[in-house]
């Protein structure tokens, strides 16, 4: 959806051809996502389909100009306004990985965390050593492109945390404690109509919504980003838990 909606905002600053969206897509989110063309056509014939681009003049040398529509303009703007949303479960490989690990007879989980740590920690350190070339520091490809790296260290940073955390909670476990036998339960064919009372669902998580103004919106957010751990609990990481962040 994000590539989708940033292809229908760049429309709204005016009319571009395939070519011409995938080039503004790279300056405006540091080319940390390429794109194939083949891609960018494909979303502007489903744009097209749903009412919100059509198709424009045609230059000299055939490239078709995309407009957008006023129901474009309208859900850019819905999207620009809306938050984020983010899911109830998880499909983050990593995660799924260790959980059923650790559930599994004769797999030393931990050893899945000390080879899974030595490589985030090394993606951390290839992405506080990284550098904008080719454009102006101060101007807004730059600040684009280090908008999205900071998204990508503060997520590698968390994620050896997280790996820390979970060496500590399997190193409290009791050391015989039972393994993950396969379930008598014989579920039947079909789609689940409940979870099975014995497995716990993140849906069964209660998240408190957020309301309120969006002054007090910001105020929670910033209390949530001081409770944060500050340092990165990675053996051996020393050197990135200081790692200069600053880059040209």
């Amino acid at each position: 959806m994000s590539v989708r909606q940033s292809l229908l905002a760049i429309l709204d600053q005016g009319p571009c051809y395939g070519y011409q969206l995938r080039a503004e897509f790279d300056r405006r989110t540091g080319s940390t996502w390429p794109l194939n063309v083949g891609q960018i056509y494909n979303t502007l014939e489903r744009l097209e389909r749903d009412g919100l681009v059509v198709k424009g003049d045609v230059d000299d040398q055939v490239h078709v100009y995309y407009e957008i529509t006023h129901a474009g303009r309208d859900a850019v703007r819905d999207w620009l306004d809306s938050p984020v949303a983010r899911g109830s479960g998880t499909r983050d490989e990593l995660a799924i990985k260790l959980a059923v690990a650790a559930t599994l007879p004769g797999v030393d989980a931990t050893e899945v965390i000390r080879n899974q740590r030595t490589a985030s920690l090394s993606r951390l350190q290839e992405l506080t050593s990284a550098r904008c070339t080719g454009t102006d520091p101060d101007g807004p490809e730059a600040l684009a492109w280090s908008l999205v790296m900071d998204s990508m260290i503060f997520a590698a940073e968390a994620e050896l945390r997280w790996l820390e955390h979970s060496q500590q909670r399997l190193s409290s476990r009791a050391p015989h404690s039972p393994d993950l036998e396969l379930s008598a339960h014989r579920p039947k064919r079909g789609r689940p109509t409940k979870a099975h009372p014995e497995s716990p669902t993140l849906s069964r998580i209660h998240v408190p919504p957020v309301h309120g103004t969006e002054q007090g919106q910001r105020r929670q957010a910033g209390a949530a980003a001081q409770a944060r751990p500050a340092a990165v609990f990675a053996e051996g990481a020393s050197d990135a838990q200081h790692a200069h962040r600053r880059r040209s």
